[in-house]
């Protein structure tokens, strides 16, 4: 069965369902103003169909907002699958997906997220080709969650630039909350530039294997405690909707920089975030640099230019912080606001009609 229809603000949400594979999907396509849509498919036991649809339809928003800030020339999408991926996920389900993806003739590119990984694109690929995040093997990037780390850290040295005066977390507290693909890295990082790290995932496998490496690593029971812990920084690094009342209202930390998408649980947190002197890093600005290696690699990756432009997260990140203290606004406006202008400014330039080849 495939059926489309519209969300509020989309331009196509296409509903896939196939009954011999088992596949329940949605693909939202937010924009295409910048070029085709671009975003990650998600594979999650969603608690209901309207759960899937209002999860699909916030990361779409946010992929198009998020490629339009890094500078990409691509619009946003997102695709979320509907089930369990440790038991629900079979090569068969995957080249089905494959086949609505093509359906579209290009509207969407799809690639790695949670619950997916770079194997799971390499079957997807098999069906279509509009696909990205492939392993090495089949002449893709591997593993976007490299560069989804180090962005984030880039992200975190703009902040604490702007709320310490110096590009550095030697000497702060940070506590990550989850520690799978994207955390684990962004330990290294920080431990690297001589910060201090208290963690929390439910996982236990997750934390035994970043203990396994780092045994000095602290680790709290759970956000709660992690929270509570006399960190400077916090750092969701889960699944969205981390900064809810409660957790702002018993926050201490100075800066909020993480890489879970829609960190924000309702609109006015950015406010209450403001509200008590704690710096907001918009997680779509900061959490760019794996959609970054995935767009570089459609043209060819290179993962020094695709590291370089993940480099410029530090100056993004500082200038959605200058807009937001110039026209007075949080930074999450701030954030959207630019990436609004660069959606209509370059989306215009398709309405100049260029002459057929």
């Amino acid at each position: 069965m495939f059926s489309a229809a519209a969300g509020a603000g989309h331009e196509q949400v296409v509903f896939c369902h196939d009954r011999e594979t088992g596949l329940r999907a949605i693909i939202a396509i937010y924009s295409t103003a910048l070029g085709p849509a671009l975003g990650g498919t998600r594979f999650y036991p969603y608690a209901s169909e309207d759960a899937a649809l209002a999860d699909v339809l916030n990361l779409s928003r946010g992929m198009a907002y998020k490629n339009a800030l890094a500078g990409l020339d691509f619009g946003g999408g997102k695709a979320v699958i509907w089930g369990d991926p440790d038991r629900d996920k079979t090569e068969s389900l995957l080249r089905a997906y494959g086949r609505f993806i093509s359906s579209l003739g290009g509207r969407y590119i799809t690639a790695c997220d949670v619950g997916t990984y770079v194997q799971d694109m390499d079957v997807v690929a098999r069906e279509t080709r509009f696909v990205t995040g492939r392993s090495p093997e089949h002449g893709g990037a591997g593993d976007s969650s490299i560069l989804t780390a180090y962005g984030v850290f880039q992200g975190m040295r703009a902040s604490a630039q702007q709320v310490w005066g110096s590009p550095t977390l030697r000497g702060r507290r940070v506590g990550i909350a989850g520690v799978g693909k994207v955390g684990r890295h962004l330990v290294e990082h920080l431990l690297d530039d001589g910060a201090t790290i208290v963690v929390c995932d439910p996982n236990v496998a997750a934390i035994g294997r970043l203990r396994a490496t780092h045994a000095d690593v602290e680790v709290a029971r759970d956000v709660t405690e992690l929270i509570g812990a006399g960190i400077d920084v916090y750092a969701p690094c889960a699944l969205g909707g981390a900064l809810d009342d409660d957790t702002v209202d018993a926050l201490s930390a100075a800066v909020v920089c993480g890489a879970a998408n829609n960190q924000l649980a309702h609109p006015g947190i950015e406010k209450l975030l403001a509200d008590r002197g704690v710096l907001y890093a918009p997680d779509y600005v900061v959490n760019s640099g794996g959609v970054i290696q995935v767009a570089d690699e459609i043209e060819g990756f290179s993962f020094d230019r695709a590291k370089a432009k993940a480099t410029q997260i530090f100056d993004t990140t500082l200038r959605i912080y200058d807009v937001a203290a110039t026209e007075s606004m949080s930074p999450a406006t701030a954030a959207d606001r630019v990436a609004e202008r660069r959606m209509a400014e370059v989306g215009r330039l398709r309405a100049i009609l260029l002459p057929r080849s």
